[in-house]
């Protein structure tokens, strides 16, 4: 059986030898090292093996959508033409791999509107062929029309200049010709239509990334309110990272979630707390916590993996409780 680090190894030697290896997906590309999900050990793992075989992807694989392509290419390779060379792309968005419904320029008005209705969609492309855009027909393009008594029998007769970009744009800056115009369609390499982020696939974007960052920041406190005024300034340096000895701890604000683990790991710093809950216990939770923390830290258009995030609400929900019934902060 070809292990992924031998695969790389004959991708690379094709590659030096002019050849053109076939494009291949993150999924499968995460398939060969037997994972199915990025996260910090993966990335460094299939990061080291790239090193190795001296290759690169285009795009990152730790940024790119999960079923969109990446190729291989030589460490250090110029790259080619017009490509964009943004670490954080709206490709890698779902939405922005998926091909839009649209309706042609002389579809009938209803046409589109009982689609977007049907659909819960607030716009429409109106094209002619996958690669031709001729408009953007839309709620707020049709009833401006109807408001100022023009006709609308047909698309055309309503619709918008519509907003394309290119599918390896920043995300910062389509975020912005989003924020204007509630969409934007995106254009592939061969000039194809392959998918439409809108505004409400931003905010459940973001909803789904920035949840996790707001569970830890939670928990977080949590740990920090536990801890503090309840230990000296030299305790909390022994709990420090000793390979980290120039740091300067002046209070548990300057420890890391790990050190926090460390710090409390100890029995007799446990003691101190005085908590009704079992220490080992806990200790592994924290843990866990550490190390999801770690993956959430490398961005992930897919977001974090359900089931870390379900840990995360439930142990959320464990300190919020405890709060409640005041055994927390004593």
């Amino acid at each position: 059986m070809t292990t992924p680090e031998e695969r790389l190894s004959q991708i690379a030697e094709e590659l030096a030898k002019g050849v053109t290896p076939e494009r291949t997906t993150v999924r499968q590309l995460l398939a060969w090292f037997e994972v199915s999900r990025r996260g910090s050990y993966v990335n460094w793992r299939i990061r080291r093996a790239l090193e190795k075989a001296g290759l690169e992807t285009l795009p990152d694989f730790e940024v790119a959508y999960i079923d969109g392509p990446v190729k291989f290419t030589l460490a250090g390779a110029e790259v080619e033409a017009g490509s964009i060379s943004a670490t954080y792309r709206i490709d890698g968005l779902e939405s922005a791999n998926r091909k839009p419904l649209s309706v042609k320029p002389d579809s009938l008005l209803a046409e589109a509107t009982t689609l977007m209705l049907t659909n819960d969609f607030s716009q429409l492309p109106v094209m002619t062929t996958e690669r031709e855009v001729k408009g953007m027909v839309s709620w707020k393009s049709i009833g401006s029309r109807l408001t100022l008594g023009k006709g609308c029998a047909v698309v055309r007769e309503c619709m918008d200049q519509a907003q394309i970009i290119n599918a390896e744009t920043s995300l910062f800056e389509a975020i912005d010709i989003i924020a204007q115009h509630d969409y934007v369609l995106i254009q592939a390499q061969d000039r194809t239509i392959c998918g439409i982020v809108t505004a409400s696939d931003l905010s459940q974007q973001f909803r789904d990334l920035a949840e996790p960052f707001l569970l830890i920041g939670e928990i977080e406190n949590f740990v920090r309110r536990l801890i503090h005024g309840k230990f000296s300034k030299k305790e909390l340096m022994e709990a420090a990272d000793p390979s980290d000895a120039d740091r300067t701890v002046e209070g548990v604000a300057d420890l890391t979630f790990g050190e926090y683990v460390r710090l409390l790991d100890k029995e007799e710093n446990w003691n101190r707390l005085r908590l009704p809950v079992d220490r080992r216990h806990l200790i592994s939770r924290l843990n866990r916590v550490r190390e999801i923390r770690n993956d959430v830290m490398h961005f992930d258009p897919q977001g974090v993996d359900p089931a870390a995030l379900q840990e995360l609400q439930k142990f959320a929900r464990f300190l919020q409780e405890l709060r409640r019934l005041g055994v927390l902060y004593k």
